[in-house]
C-alpha cells in the first residue's frame, strides 16, 4: 500500500490542567456546542447498496461514554420507503459490510471476546455465525463470484529472530521478560506498535464456514485480494528482497488457488494497487504512478488485460488524483472518488478518457477536524443507483442515495435530535492571494454564533495533516468547540494540499515547510483586514503536518499570542532516523540521507530555528505515537524551556498518532488547547487585572 499520505489526521483521565476555557459567562450552556456534545455525535460510514439497489447496509457510529469508545452497528435501509432499522447492534462494534453477489447474505467484522471475527448474516432469517476461530484479525473480505468462497487477508507470524537461547527460569522466579531482538528496518508502526515479525498473507474461506487455507507464503507478504475469477486472485505487495528501502512500490500479483502459484502482473517502478475487474472479467483497472522520487505524486488510472498485458493509462489529462474504483455494470466505465478543491466527488470515467461528476456533497466522515473523507457504493443494476456519505458543513455524514431510478435524497438524519437545537457555528468561504506568489488559497471560516464583524473576536488558525490532504467545508466538532467558545475560526489549504491539481501539491516538494508558511498568514491577514478578528488575539494550532507549520510559524513571526503545536515533525533528522516511515521522509520527503547531507535536513526543521521564538507554545502528542514520534515534541518543548520562552508538554496516555480516535482524547485536546490560548489572551488578561484593581 502507498505510503504517501503520512503526516495526517488524549486519553481517559487527561485532565484538563490549563485554565479554564475562554467563554461568556451569560453563555446559554444547553445552546453550546460544549466539551460533552462530543458523546452525543452519530455518523454513518461504508454505505453498502445490495446489488438489486433495494437496500442499503451502513455503520452507524455512536460515541460509548462507558467505554470512551467510537462503536459501530448495521443498519439497513429500504431504498423505496426509507424506512431503517438495525440489523447488528448490541454486541461488539462491528464494520466492513460486505453483500453477497445475490444479496442474500452480509460479511461483516467485529470482535467478540476478545479475539476478532469475521461473521455471516443471513437477511431472510437474521441470523449470523462466525464462519473461524481467528488468532489475528482478517481483512478485506471478497465474495467469490459464485457466492461459495471468501477472500481475505489475515497476518501470519514468522520465527522471532535470535542470537541466543535462554536458560530456564526456576519455577515461581521473578526473572525480566525475555529480550526482543528486531533484524527489519522497519521494527515498529503508529497505530500497531512494535511489530511481530510475519506478514499478511492471502487466505480462502468457505461460506459455510470452517477451517481458512493459506493460499500464499510471499517472503515480503500480499494482501488486499480480489477475486480475477473462480480460480485465481489478484493481490497486491512488493516482494523485492530490498523492498524496505522501496517505500512505495508495489505490483499486483495473480495468484492461483489450484497450485499457489504468484504471478507479477505489473512491473514498473511506482505503486501498483487497488485492481478492480471488469464485468466479463476480461479487464483489471488500477490506481498507481510512476516514481518520480517526489514527496506527493497523484495517483493515475489504468487498465490491463486480464493475463497483465497491454497497460495503458486513461483520462491521463484529468487534473486530479483517483480515488477508491468501481466498475459499472455495464463494463463501459469506472466510478471513483476524487478530491476536487475542497470537496468529495464521485466521478464517472468511459474508457477512453472522459471523466464527468456524477454526484458531488460526498464527506462527513471525519469526525474531529475538517477533512474529506467519505466513501460510496453502486448497484450491479443497468441503471446504477449509487449510496453514500453526504457531507454537510453543519452535520457529520448521513446516508443518501441518488440513480435515475430513486428519488435523489439523504435518507438518514442522525444528529436530528441534538444539532438543531444548538447555536451552531456559520461556516464561510473565503479565498485570498498568496503574499509568496498571488496563488489563489481557498479557506474556510467558521463564525461564532454571536458573532459581529467589529475586530474585537479571538482567532485560531487550525492547519491540517498529511501534508498531502484536504480540508473543506465539512463538520468537525473540534471547529465546532472553538467557535462555541468565541474563537472566530478558520482552516485553509495552502500549497501541498490535495484536490488542487498535482503541481499545487508538488510546490512544497523538497521545501516543506516553506511558502505554505506564507499562504496561511495571507488567510490570517485577510481576516484582520475583513475586521473579523482582533490582531492582538491571534492563536494558531495544527496537528501533525499542521504541527509542523505551527512549530515553524513561531519561528517565523511574534504576531501570535500563542500556539499549540500538536504531534508535530521537529527534526527531520530523527524524523529520517526513528519513525515508523524514515525511509521513505529520506528519500521522498528530503531527497537525501542525513548522515550524508544533514543540512538539508536542518534548514527545513523547526528545531534549526527554535532560539527565534517568543511565542508561548504548547506542544502535545500521544506517547505511542510512532509516527511524529513523542521526542519531536519533546526536543521543540526543551529547546524553549531552555531559552526561557513559556511553554508545556502534554503527552498523551495509550494514543497513537490518532489523537482524537477516542472521544475523551478529543475533548482533552480541544480543551487543553483553548486553556492554553485563554492563559495568553490579551483580552483576558485585561479582565483579569479589572478586577483585580
Amino acid at each position: 500500500m502507498k505510503l504517501v499520505r503520512l503526516l495526517s489526521a488524549g486519553a481517559a483521565g487527561l485532565a484538563l490542567i490549563l485554565p479554564a476555557v475562554a467563554q461568556d459567562n451569560d453563555t446559554d450552556d444547553s445552546r453550546r456546542f460544549t466539551a460533552e456534545r462530543v458523546f452525543d455525535i452519530e455518523y454513518a460510514t461504508s454505505p453498502q447498496i445490495s446489488p438489486d439497489g433495494s437496500k442499503i447496509v451502513y455503520v452507524r457510529h455512536s460515541m460509548d461514554r462507558m467505554k470512551d469508545q467510537d462503536r459501530g452497528d448495521l443498519w439497513i435501509i429500504d431504498v423505496d420507503s426509507g424506512e431503517q432499522r438495525p440489523l447488528v447492534t448490541g454486541g461488539a462494534s462491528a464494520s466492513s459490510p460486505v453483500w453477497s453477489p445475490d444479496g442474500t447474505r452480509l460479511l461483516y467484522t467485529t470482535s467478540g471476546n476478545g479475539k476478532p471475527e469475521l461473521r455471516l448474516h443471513y437477511l431472510d432469517s437474521g441470523d449470523s455465525f462466525s464462519l473461524a476461530q481467528f488468532e489475528q484479525g482478517p481483512s478485506g473480505a471478497k465474495w467469490s463470484p459464485d457466492g461459495k468462497l471468501i477472500a481475505f487477508s489475515m497476518f501470519v507470524a514468522d520465527d522471532k529472530p535470535s542470537f541466543a537461547t535462554p536458560i530456564e527460569q526456576p519455577e515461581g522466579a521473578e526473572w525480566n521478560a525475555p529480550v526482543r531482538v528486531f533484524d527489519d528496518l522497519t521494527f515498529r508502526f503508529d497505530g500497531a506498535g512494535y511489530l511481530e515479525d510475519g506478514y499478511d498473507q492471502v487466505f480462502v474461506l468457505s461460506a459455510d464456514g470452517g477451517s481458512p487455507r493459506q493460499i500464499t507464503e510471499a517472503d515480503g507478504g500480499l494482501s488486499g485480494p480480489v477475486w480475477l475469477d473462480a480460480d485465481t486472485l489478484l493481490a497486491t505487495g512488493n516482494l523485492d528482497e530490498n523492498r524496505d528501502m522501496q517505500p512505495v512500490e508495489s505490483e499486483i500479483y495473480a495468484v492461483e488457488l489450484s497450485d499457489k502459484s504468484v504471478r507479477a502482473l505489473t512491473s514498473r517502478e511506482g505503486p501498483d494497487y487497488s485492481p478492480a475487474v471488469s464485468p466479463d472479467g476480461k479487464t483489471i483497472a488500477f490506481r498507481g504512478f510512476d516514481d518520480h522520487v517526489k514527496a506527493y505524486e497523484e495517483d493515475n488510472l489504468y487498465l490491463m488485460n486480464a493475463d497483465g498485458s497491454n497497460v495503458r493509462e486513461i483520462a491521463a489529462n484529468y487534473e486530479g488524483a483517483f480515488g477508491p474504483l468501481r466498475w459499472a455494470e455495464n463494463g463501459r466505465s469506472l466510478y471513483s472518488l476524487v478530491e476536487n478543491a475542497g470537496i468529495l466527488e464521485i466521478v464517472d470515467v468511459s474508457l477512453n478518457g472522459n471523466v464527468s461528476t456524477v454526484i458531488s456533497n460526498v464527506g462527513g466522515e471525519s469526525i474531529g477536524r475538517p477533512y474529506a473523507d467519505g466513501s460510496f457504493s453502486v448497484s450491479d443494476t443497468s441503471r446504477p443507483i449509487f449510496a453514500y456519505t453526504s457531507a454537510s458543513p453543519d452535520r457529520p455524514s448521513d446516508v443518501a442515495v441518488a440513480g435515475r431510478d430513486v428519488q435523489d435524497r439523504v435518507l438518514t438524519d442522525l444528529n436530528g435530535d441534538v444539532l438543531p437545537y444548538l447555536d451552531m457555528a456559520k461556516i464561510e468561504e473565503i479565498k485570498v492571494s498568496s503574499s509568496a506568489d498571488g496563488r489563489e488559497i481557498e479557506a474556510w471560516v467558521a463564525l461564532p454564533p454571536d458573532f459581529t464583524a467589529d475586530g474585537s473576536f479571538p482567532m485560531i488558525l487550525e492547519i491540517h495533516g498529511g501534508p498531502f490532504s484536504m480540508y473543506g467545508p465539512f463538520f468537525a466538532s473540534e471547529i465546532q468547540r472553538y467557535a462555541a467558545e468565541g474563537y472566530v475560526t478558520v482552516w485553509a489549504n495552502p500549497r501541498g494540499s490535495t484536490g488542487y491539481g498535482e503541481e499545487f501539491a508538488q510546490l512544497i516538494d523538497k521545501k516543506y515547510p516553506g511558502n505554505d508558511h506564507d499562504d496561511l498568514m495571507s488567510v490570517v491577514d485577510e481576516l484582520v483586514a475583513r475586521d473579523y478578528v482582533d490582531p492582538d488575539r491571534l492563536f494558531i494550532t495544527g496537528g501533525s503536518g499542521g504541527g509542523i507549520l505551527t512549530a515553524w510559524a513561531v519561528t517565523k513571526t511574534n504576531r501570535f499570542a500563542a500556539a499549540a503545536s500538536v504531534k508535530p515533525v521537529i527534526n527531520w533528522m530523527t524524523m529520517g532516523l526513528a519513525s515508523d516511515i524514515g525511509p521513505y521522509v529520506n528519500k521522498h520527503w528530503i531527497g537525501a540521507n542525513p548522515w550524508e547531507e544533514p543540512e538539508k535536513f536542518l534548514a527545513l526543521s523547526p528545531i534549526n530555528y527554535v532560539g527565534n521564538v517568543k511565542t508561548p507554545t504548547l506542544m502535545m502528542v500521544g506517547e505511542e505515537d510512532f509516527r511524529t514520534p513523542a521526542w519531536e515534541a519533546e526536543q521543540f518543548y526543551s529547546g524553549l524551556k531552555q531559552n526561557g520562552v513559556d511553554t508545556a508538554l502534554i503527552r498523551v496516555p495509550g494514543s497513537p498518532h490518532y489523537i482524537a480516535s477516542r472521544p475523551s482524547r478529543l475533548i482533552a485536546k480541544t480543551d487543553n488547547i483553548m486553556g492554553w490560548f485563554a492563559k495568553y489572551d490579551p483580552a483576558k488578561q485585561d479582565d483579569e487585572k479589572d478586577d483585580a484593581e
